[in-house]
């Protein structure tokens, strides 16, 4: 027989995927009925290609789908074969910001020996840890150091999921291997929700970054792009300044091309592309336009209630990861869905001023910790933006920025109550008013539902602390009719996801930008400014590591094809 690779699909029940017998009997069985008769001698491999888990029918199964190599050696598992040259000084590319779209386009750009130039808001990981570490122990919020801001982006500190749908944006096996390459488990080749987790990013993206620098690239830590240098309707570069001297001189870089790799929390960026347009003569509509965006709260039970609920009672071993779930429904014309689900996992603040309050969701590669948590979101068009927050294509960031400043003063006033009540004795303080914070406003998901206040709260993740507050009156409105009817709805579909365990989290903002940036669709090239090249999820054409990194390559491969 000439040499072939056979792909097919399998289930199994937990444990026969470790029956090596059993699964090439199963596949010779599989190809026998689909016409192709191999003798079980002619097998030279049989490799798992993905593993995933179905709870759904009362009976756990996995699914299992492996590559059978017939008459011909496989790969090795994870192989990548490095294509990097020196970069040449007579070619720079400057691209701003550090998050997957920007370090997996300077990878590429350093595959054709172009210089990528990353300019990145933020400190390293290293100083970034620490800055994360004082949110949660006193409140701070660093500007620029946070969970959303500094090298590898805001994936790095908040999960490390590697799961997307984005099959048709680029290599998605391409961008796990120079993950794996660069230190991540091998099993993220495999499994169908890939996941490296947040303890283990940090030295993957230190990895990407030694390769980024042997090869000629280079990084500017702690400065941010201040300005964009634009000369007849083209970029020839940018300014630049640290973020930690304030006495320290604008620097200027200029390249061949800009990618604007910034992420979606960088709001002074989309100002600064309205400004610089503006400064220009271009009509800032050409540059920027708003999009759908989603915005809601997170919930938190216990992983055990979730595992219970997802398995059907079964009990949860070293087979089985800690459950997952997606939660998807129509209220009014508007998706209400869970978002960036993190079985085993943790709630985090990610707030990118002192003034805001920010939650989102992260899981360490184990996922072993007590809770499960998952945004629950309500869908935004541009037309459901009240009209206060003005008609332009900022108006859905204005909106959001509201709303994160609002959990932010609900949770004040809620805390400085109790303290006055505590002072009772008259004219001595025993505890001084609250100015700043970030303990999360809270709500127990019952008493959201029945429209009351929680008297308590149960044992949450969310290190910086929570505060009582009646969420179901100071919540938007357009939000909050939609979130109430949805819960209801997955209840019947997780019966027990409503119960007195489960804990609302306010506010869950950063799904997605509001903003679009707008490019041609086939060189990625902005519409408004030559040489600028929009990447990642701040562009409002990806979401999540992923499909940022592939769009970063793909934004790199236009621009090396032009110069």
């Amino acid at each position: 027989m000439l040499p072939m690779i056979y792909e097919l699909s399998l289930d199994l029940l937990p444990g026969q995927e470790k029956d090596e017998k059993l699964i090439q009997r199963l596949v010779l069985r599989n190809l026998s009925g689909g016409g192709t008769h191999v003798a079980s001698s002619e097998i030279t491999a049989i490799i798992c290609k993905k593993k995933s888990v179905d709870a759904r029918h009362g009976q756990v199964k996995l699914h299992m789908r492996y590559a059978v190599y017939v008459g011909e050696l496989p790969p090795v598992e994870g192989d990548f074969t490095p294509r990097w040259k020196q970069a040449k000084k007579s070619k720079s590319v400057i691209i701003i910001g550090a998050g997957p779209a920007g370090l997996f386009a300077a990878m590429q750009l350093l595959e054709a020996g172009v210089k990528p130039i990353i300019i990145e808001r933020g400190p390293e990981t290293s100083e970034r840890k620490t800055d994360i570490a004082e949110i949660s122990r006193t409140g701070t919020v660093g500007f620029d150091s946070n969970y959303c801001f500094g090298e590898g982006g805001a994936g790095t500190f908040s999960d490390g999921k590697l799961y997307t749908r984005s099959h048709k944006r680029g290599n998605i096996d391409r961008i796990l291997s120079i993950f794996n390459y660069h230190g991540a488990n091998p099993n993220i080749l495999t499994d169908a929700h890939p996941h490296i987790g947040t303890d283990k990013l940090p030295a993957i993206i230190n990895n990407i970054r030694k390769t980024i620098l042997s090869f000629g690239g280079e990084i500017y830590f702690d400065t941010r792009c201040t300005k964009l240098l634009i000369e007849k309707e083209k970029i020839v570069g940018i300014l630049a300044k640290s973020t930690q001297k304030k006495d320290s001189p604008v620097q200027t870089f200029l390249g061949n091309a800009v990618i604007l790799a910034t992420g979606h929390s960088a709001i002074d960026v989309y100002n600064m592309v309205a400004e610089s347009c503006s400064d220009a003569g271009i009509p800032v509509s050409r540059a920027l336009i708003a999009k759908t965006f989603a915005m809601g709260l997170r919930v938190e039970h216990p992983r055990t209630l979730i595992d219970d609920i997802q398995y059907h009672g079964l009990e949860r071993d070293k087979i089985f990861p800690a459950a997952e779930y997606h939660l998807s429904t129509q209220i009014d014309n508007r998706g209400v869905y869970s978002f960036c689900m993190c079985p085993g996992g943790l709630v985090v603040p990610s707030a990118t001023a002192p003034n805001q309050i920010v939650v989102n969701g992260m899981s360490p590669s184990g996922r072993n910790a007590i809770w499960s948590n998952s945004a629950i979101v309500v869908e935004i068009k541009p037309e459901d933006i009240p009209s206060e927050y003005g008609m332009d294509a900022l108006a859905g960031l204005r909106f959001r920025t509201w709303l994160e400043e609002e959990s932010a003063r609900q949770s004040i006033a809620a805390q400085n109550a109790q303290i006055t009540a505590q002072n009772t004795v008259p004219g001595v303080v025993t505890q001084r008013k609250v100015e700043t914070t970030q303990r999360a406003p809270a709500q127990r998901l019952t008493d959201y539902l029945a429209g009351k206040p929680s008297h308590s709260l149960p044992d949450t993740s969310y290190t910086p602390g929570l505060v009582l507050t009646r969420i179901d009156e100071w919540f938007p409105p357009l939000l909050n009719y939609r979130l109430k009817k949805a819960f209801h709805i997955f209840d019947k579909s997780m019966h027990g996801f409503v119960c007195d365990k489960a804990l609302l989290i306010a506010s869950e903002t950063r799904t997605s930008t509001p903003v679009r940036i707008q490019r041609d669709k086939n060189t990625y090239e902005s519409l408004a400014i030559a040489g600028l090249y929009p990447a990642g999820e701040g562009s409002g054409y990806s979401g999540g590591i992923v499909s940022s990194a592939m769009d970063g390559e793909n934004v790199a491969k236009s621009i090396i094809e032009k110069i």
